[in-house]
């Protein structure tokens, strides 16, 4: 028998300026729905960097109230990781547009949370060559490798995550946090020794990547 090892995808997610001041809500649904949040910072794009993530709809009728909604304001960017994450992550968002949304999907995070097909909330990478561009083009100096599954993530797991998950929940006991959750996941990202650095800065700006 070969030796087959399947891996864990990621993908890029974001909370648009009309829906960060509920980041906290979003973020906690994320974790329950069984997304690892690998990576997550808050930024303001400039026009052109808006203009550029949204590169592939120039030209269309929608492309300037796009890119003007995307550095209207502070966004969340973040990178998510579970098993078929494009599209587990594009399942919970729900149809672009949010009015259509709420009548076909009415429980999805861009029926919940967005207004229309312009101010929907929340994005998505559309498959796993835009995810990569996107992940690239908000994280500049991340790189991000698969995560195996099965009984080499059990040894990755035992090896790598196990022990500070271990402090972290007994940090999690100690302080008694009213989101605990919440807590737990920004312990995690601020203590992951294994996690690489994040520029803060200026976003770079990379070729064309798709929406």
């Amino acid at each position: 028998m070969s030796n087959v090892r399947i891996f864990v995808e990621c993908t890029l997610a974001i909370i648009k300026p009309d829906a960060v001041d509920k980041e906290t809500e979003i973020e906690e649904i994320i974790l329950r729905a069984g997304f690892s949040i690998l990576q997550r910072r808050k930024l303001q794009l400039s026009p052109e960097q808006a203009s550029e993530f949204y590169a592939v709809h120039s030209g269309k009728m929608f492309y300037p109230s796009l890119t003007a909604h995307l550095c209207s304001g502070p966004l969340v960017a973040m990178i998510l990781a579970r098993h078929s994450a494009i599209k587990r992550w594009n399942e919970l968002l729900g149809p672009i547009d949010s009015e259509k949304a709420k009548e076909t999907h009415p429980k999805s995070l861009r029926a919940i949370y967005g207004t229309n097909k312009i101010k929907n909330a929340l994005h998505g990478s559309g498959c796993f060559n835009t995810a990569e561009r996107e992940i690239n083009f908000m994280f500049p100096n991340v790189t991000i490798e698969p995560f195996p599954a099965g009984q080499a993530a059990e040894d990755y797991l035992s090896k790598y995550v196990n022990p500070t998950l271990l402090t972290g929940l007994t940090q999690l006991c100690k302080e008694k946090p009213s989101r605990p959750i919440k807590w737990l996941a920004d312990w995690l990202l601020q203590h992951n020794p294994n996690g690489p650095a994040v520029n803060e800065g200026e976003v770079k700006e990379p070729e064309a990547c798709v929406f």
